[in-house]
């Protein structure tokens, strides 16, 4: 019997309380008692593995295999139609091996690196019983003030697209019924990231226009890649509680997106749509939500203590509570949870995962200073170590690392004496004068600077987003002895570094990495990786240039790129301090012969699926092995609503031995040349293009092609 059939067969057994029942997500932390009685009654369709709705700071710890095989024996043999229960965890970006924060994995460019993270990401949480991971996080971020930046993929939709291929596809893997496999969830669908001066839970004003174009990609993406459960955002936009709109939960994303899993709200969405002053109490928010396509309730209850009464009032039909239940019950049948309820069995390759997690926070930390060869550093210079971060651990991990254990992480100190030795001398101290009294006789100072992770993450947002002061005056203190100065920036966040960077030979910007952060930063520094990480987010030189980002319009008074009358301030140099798609290398690259295999196609022929083909020669000119990713931009020079000033439309990382040469090659089509317009319908319209081709977002090579 097919899936749908078997729908439909469980559904005419059910009756409303169990139909409801399913819709309704409970935490596994309230009493035992109570919870195990609601599941005998066929009143729990979910139960999440969270104490809180911040568990991303609560770092607790899951309850046990055994506890959640009870809860699932339960519901299999006690509740009358025997549904199992899907159990869900915010495993973002790692389970027991904790990967680089979601942020840093996109600084990568490496969607291959990344779709094998989240494999074993979800081998390890499957083990746990975890079936349902709320993780993708597909929200588009202009504001690194948001302390959720960190979760998502940066400010870009065409890398934030590829970014949820890559996470959907590990974390689901080839079949969703095989044993590691988990469900995904996209979130948080839709704007969270846009919420207004970059503050959790705001909100949002955002143009169809926008929405169709900068934050639905990612979404539609996922949908493509078959995500099977979308999480819905605490914010409004533009007036409408995304909680209950059927614009955005029905008409687009199942009606335009297709989509065909089911929604949850984030926790107790529902119940706060009291709180946005458009529900009068629980019931009317129950209502609401549900007559809006969104299908599972988070914790709140709203559904299982009123859903009931709002059908037999009429005030929602018992074919929305039945299409919600088939959405719910879709996604069981799709992981196969009738036929294997329970944790499954099998032996994790932990340093496997290690080695996994190692080689994709090698390719996340970004080189985005580094002046006269300041790196890598001398295995017989004679290191002074100094800042916060040197001994940390715990912060390696970032935030949402609900079973990550610091243990498992090498601080940089240590790693670093593993290469140095005795030349490394550590002192870690909070007390600048005390560190400075023991720093004498360095070759090189090497600043261990950063925020905790309790500084980023969900209700982590930050006015400013500067180098604390202490740690500025630190790197001026010993810029002041006269020796180089190489800084560790160990933030999660995009930070402002216009007072700091007079006093630093180089920038190191590693984020938050996770498990094998301290090797992989040693390793960096002392030269055995040759880093190759460009920022997903543009690192502005103060805050007040907030919001900054490459894909911006023109202004009517336009200039360049970042500068234009009235765009610019007069207090500070226009432009950010680093680009995005920004980072260095220890090796030279050069791009050359930039060349396009016709200059004109017509627009018959690009719809039908002809494409440009943009060809450039990439060589490692330098001195040691290096990988570089080469980014292509696309200017629409003349259009009927105004246009980016460029966007990205392709990237390949491309690995070079010294000396090498490599033909780079990219296809320029409807995808690439098409916009949602005023219509809200993908258009292509005749005219000019110019495509840069290049190492960021700023790079001048450039051909100009035209659809005719």
């Amino acid at each position: 019997m097919d899936i749908e059939k078997r729908v439909d067969d469980l559904i005419e057994k059910m009756t409303l309380r169990e139909k409801i029942g399913q819709l309704n997500q409970v935490s596994g932390n309230i009493d035992k008692a109570a919870l195990l009685k609601l599941i005998k009654e066929g009143k729990v369709g979910s139960v999440i593995m969270a104490s809180s709705c911040f568990a991303g700071n609560d770092e607790s710890a899951v309850a046990g295999t055994d506890y959640y095989e009870e809860l699932q024996k339960t519901a299999v043999n006690e509740s009358r139609l025997g549904i199992p229960i899907i159990f869900g965890r915010d495993v973002i970006h790692g389970h027991h091996t904790v990967f680089p924060l979601p942020l840093a994995m996109a600084n990568s460019f490496n969607d291959g690196l990344v779709e094998r993270a989240y494999r074993d990401i979800a081998r390890e949480a499957a083990l746990d019983h975890i079936q349902w991971t709320f993780t993708p996080m597909l929200d588009i971020s202009r504001d690194p003030r948001w302390g959720r930046c960190v979760e998502g993929p940066g400010e870009d939709p065409y890398l934030g697209a590829r970014m949820a291929a890559a996470a959907v596809k590990g974390i689901q893997g080839k079949n969703l019924s095989d044993a590691d496999s988990i469900a995904a969830c996209a979130k948080h669908y839709i704007g969270y990231g846009a919420a207004e001066g970059g503050r959790d839970y705001h909100h949002a004003e955002i143009s169809d226009y926008s929405l169709y174009n900068y934050y639905l990609p990612a979404f539609r993406e996922a949908v493509k890649c078959g995500v099977q459960t979308v999480m819905n955002s605490f914010n409004d936009i533009n007036g409408q509680p995304v909680a209950s709109s059927k614009k955005l939960l029905t008409d687009i994303l199942r009606g335009e997106l297709g989509f065909d899993g089911f929604v949850i709200s984030d926790w107790e969405a529902i119940k706060q749509l009291i709180n946005h002053g458009v529900a009068e109490n629980e019931k009317q928010a129950a209502q609401m939500s549900l007559n809006a396509g969104l299908d599972m309730d988070m914790v709140d209850e709203c559904y299982l203590n009123y859903a009931e009464e709002l059908v037999t009032e009429g005030k929602v039909s018992q074919e929305t509570i039945d299409t919600a239940v088939r959405n719910v019950l879709r996604v069981k049948l799709r992981l196969g949870l009738f036929e294997q309820p329970y944790a499954p069995k099998y032996k994790i390759d932990k340093e496997k995962h290690r080695k996994d997690a190692y080689e994709l926070a090698a390719e996340c930390m970004v080189l985005l200073k580094n002046n006269n060869g300041a790196l890598p550093l001398k295995t017989d210079e004679r290191i002074s170590l100094i800042g916060p971060m040197a001994n940390i651990k715990e912060t390696h991990l970032g935030t949402w690392t609900l079973d990550g254990n610091p243990a498992d992480v090498t601080s940089i100190a240590d790693a670093m004496k593993k290469i140095g030795g005795s030349k490394v001398n550590c002192h870690h101290q909070w007390l600048i004068d005390r560190q400075f009294n023991f720093a004498w006789g360095c070759d090189t100072y090497v600043l261990c600077l950063g925020e905790s992770r309790q500084m980023s993450g969900e209700n982590n947002c930050l006015a400013d987003i500067s180098v604390p002061d202490y740690q500025v005056d630190i790197a001026k203190r010993a810029k002041a002895q006269g020796k180089k100065v190489v800084a560790v920036l160990c933030f999660a966040r995009p930070v402002a570094l216009k007072e700091l960077e007079p006093y630093c030979d180089a920038f190191l910007y590693t984020s938050h990495c996770g498990t094998a952060a301290g090797e992989v930063i040693a390793d960096i520094l002392y030269g055995v990786i040759n880093p190759s990480g460009k920022l997903a987010m543009t690192m502005p030189r103060t805050t007040g240039q907030i919001p900054m980002y490459y894909n911006h319009f023109k202004a009517a008074r336009y200039c360049n790129d970042y500068y234009s009358l009235g765009r610019s301030y007069k207090d500070i140099m226009s432009g950010p301090m680093y680009p995005f798609g920004y980072g260095l290398s220890y090796t030279e690259f050069k791009l050359d012969t930039l060349s396009v295999d016709s200059e004109a196609l017509k627009l018959s022929d690009i719809e039908a699926g002809k494409t440009f083909k943009i060809r450039a020669r990439l060589s490692n000119t330098g001195n040691v092995k290096g990988k570089e990713t080469v980014q292509l931009y696309i200017r629409d020079c003349v259009s009927s609503v105004m246009r980016p000033i460029r966007e990205l439309k392709g990237y390949k990382k491309t690995e070079l031995e010294p000396g090498n040469t490599e033909t780079v090659e990219f296809s320029v089509g409807y995808d690439e040349l098409s916009y949602y317009g005023d219509d809200l319908k993908k258009v292509l319209e005749t005219g000019r293009f110019t495509v840069y081709v290049g190492f960021d977002s700023l790079t001048k090579n450039s051909v100009n092609i035209e659809v005719i």
